[in-house]
């Protein structure tokens, strides 16, 4: 089946190419068909080429030159420094000759690319190389440059798996009898989120998250659904956050060696937080499920996907990942079952309306049946306060914190609301609304932020305009500082002047907040912030509900009995998630609204009335399932 769909992929080529272009071979690399060439040029000089077959094929399409249409290494580079601009900042630029691939490394990409990517296609047509580029990140990361380390090492074993893949993919057309999708975690609750997308032929896991405030609650991988895990066909993430990722690497250790479709930053944030919770998890005297390899495996193992792009995930399965405005590289996740069988979308956490961060949910699928919604704000009054109002609310407390001589602890999701909040900051002490005081970031957050700064492509338009070509990162901002020392220097500016201070964890559940919370704690003159949503069972929950008596783990491994005398602050308006009304109106503006919704990642009175809303307003059927139900969804 296979070979003889290579040859019908070769027959329509041949039918579409030019007459000068030659094809000496076709092969499949995960979901994308390579087309091998000695004539590369054709390919480079017609810039709408690729996208025409790509679209006639419906294929992701990547071509490559054979070894005897490459001009030399030593040639290429020296073709490659005259033709590019000197301003494009170029870092790095290296050959793959195994795949015939230059990699080139600019801090301005773009005039790598050049207008209409003209200056690419010359690079591709004077060289015979084919050429990537990609970004130097405006903020050294040391996980971005990890990451593209360790995949540019592992090419070799790479390509292997991605054959492999693509052997499974284009294994033959499957038409589907059925599809199901089992609940794995996060239902009637808010926290490992994992489930599992079923069809005769296919099973996809989506998401595999751990519960914040719960240890040991775990998704169901047991579940027969799931079992055995090496047999799962390709898994789905929607985006980075602990709660949907914590547990895919547990995947490899118990032997799954497929692929992790998900988008580029968030491969990169995945790896920073799963060694993260490992991490925390060692301070804090746990023993955790997996160790730091098994999070390299799921890195080597991930297939990045472009928001809108219609991937190829099982011989019947298509997915397309959509902007879901939560966290940067978040998605919607819509399944294609079959030629037009059923279309499965899982919402992932969706935020509606723009933020100052990102552009708001995208939710135009051509088709959606069956909607998996997610549901933390559901309630009937889980309605947020405008987000101009709440950044006012947040400029005044700390104002008024500031003015006497106190210091403000936010404690903050180190990806995406912590730079969400910094934009806030810097514009408010731009303007005058704020003195300049110093804004520290502790734990994880500079080097979140510094990921963002990477992939400017996925932050709001205006925000990705002032990055790339007004050269205003407000992220660079001077009153920006990153704490990298320890007790002392923390201890420092506890006891220094005004500040302000965004430190992980968001839900207060670990990191660097603990001490925070023990230093400030006596001061009625500071002041601690909620900006984001806390789950039911962690200590943030139990402080937002009025707690002052909290015990804090210290970080000598002993533990403080603290009485809370600093002021507390509830400020609305700043979660990644929608609220009731945006949750409903991402329902209400599908383009096709589907016939039937699982309210999901919500507590039950939020699954509840949600599901109950959409009910009453849209007609459709709802249902607020339990963790280890299944539902056939044709």
């Amino acid at each position: 089946m296979h070979d003889r769909t290579r040859s019908e992929y070769r027959t329509q080529l041949s039918q579409e190419l030019p007459d000068a272009a030659e094809v000496t071979d076709l092969r499949f690399e995960g979901p994308d068909l390579v087309v091998y060439t000695s004539t590369p040029e054709v390919f480079a000089e017609d810039d709408r080429l690729i996208g025409r077959l790509a679209s006639s094929l419906q294929k992701r399409l990547t071509v490559r030159p054979t070894a005897d249409a490459r001009s030399s290494r030593s040639e290429a580079h020296a073709a490659i420094e005259d033709i590019l601009p000197d301003d494009a900042g170029i870092r790095d630029i290296e050959f793959h000759p195994e795949t015939g691939e230059v990699i080139i490394e600019a801090e301005k990409p773009g005039l790598v690319i050049g207008r209409g990517g003209r200056t690419k296609r010359r690079v591709a047509a004077e060289t015979g190389w084919t050429v990537e580029v990609v970004r130097t990140p405006p903020m050294e990361s040391e996980t971005v440059s990890n990451v593209r380390n360790f995949l540019k090492q592992e090419r070799g074993d790479r390509r292997s798996f991605l054959e492999r893949v693509g052997e499974s993919i284009h294994s033959g057309p499957a038409d589907p009898e059925w599809v199901r999708v089992s609940t794995l975690g996060c239902c009637r609750e808010v926290g490992r989120a994992s489930f599992v997308l079923s069809t005769g032929n296919t099973r996809v896991l989506v998401d595999c998250g751990d519960k914040p405030g719960a240890e040991g609650e775990v998704p169901y991988l047991q579940a027969p659904e799931a079992m055995p895990l090496t047999d799962i066909d390709a898994v789905v993430l929607t985006h980075a956050h602990l709660d949907h990722s914590a547990l895919l690497p547990i995947l490899f250790k118990y032997g799954y060696d497929g692929p992790i479709y998900l988008t580029e930053p968030t491969r990169d944030l995945m790896g920073l937080l799963q060694l993260d919770y490992l991490d925390v998890a060692s301070k804090e005297g746990r023993t955790p499920p997996y160790d730091s390899s098994m999070v390299r495996q799921a890195l080597k193992h991930t297939i990045p996907v472009e928001y809108g792009n219609v991937t190829d995930i099982a011989p019947d399965v298509k997915l397309t990942l959509r902007n879901a405005g939560h966290i940067l590289g978040s998605a919607s996740a819509h399944f294609h079952v079959g030629e037009g069988y059923h279309n499965v979308v899982f919402s992932g956490d969706v935020h509606y309306t723009d933020t100052r961060l990102f552009n708001g949910a995208d939710n135009d699928f051509p088709r959606s049946e069956t909607l998996v919604m997610e549901s933390t704000y559901g309630r009937r009054g889980d309605h947020s306060t405008d987000q101009a109002d709440a950044e006012r609310t947040l400029v005044d407390t700390v104002r008024e914190t500031v003015r006497n001589d106190g210091t403000v602890v936010i404690p903050a999701f180190a990806v995406g609301r912590s730079q969400e909040l910094m934009l806030v900051l810097a514009d408010a002490m731009r303007t005058g609304e704020l003195p300049t005081v110093p804004v520290y970031l502790d734990g994880m957050i500079r080097e979140a932020t510094a990921i963002h700064t990477a992939y400017p492509e996925y932050l709001r338009d205006g925000l990705r305009e002032r990055i790339l070509y007004e050269d205003e990162n407000p992220f660079l901002a001077e009153q920006f500082e990153h704490i990298d020392g320890g007790s002392e220097q923390r201890e420092a500016i506890a006891s220094g002047e005004p500040a302000i201070v965004l430190s992980t964890s968001g839900m207060v559940t670990g990191g660097p907040i603990f001490f925070w919370l023990d230093v400030l704690a006596d001061d009625p003159a500071n002041t601690l912030v909620f900006v984001g949503y806390q789950a039911e069972g962690t200590l943030g929950r139990r402080i937002q509900q009025g707690r002052r008596e909290v015990s804090l783990p210290r970080w000598d491994g002993g533990r403080s009995r603290v009485t809370l005398q600093l002021g507390v602050e509830d400020v609305s308006g700043f979660s990644g998630h929608a609220d009731r009304g945006g949750l409903m109106d991402y329902v209400r503006t599908m383009s096709d609204r589907p016939d039937r919704v699982l309210c999901v990642h919500g507590d039950e009175t939020a699954t509840n009335q949600f599901s109950s809303a959409l009910y009453d307003e849209f007609g459709m059927a709802t249902y607020q399932p339990r963790n280890l139900e299944t539902f056939r969804c044709d």
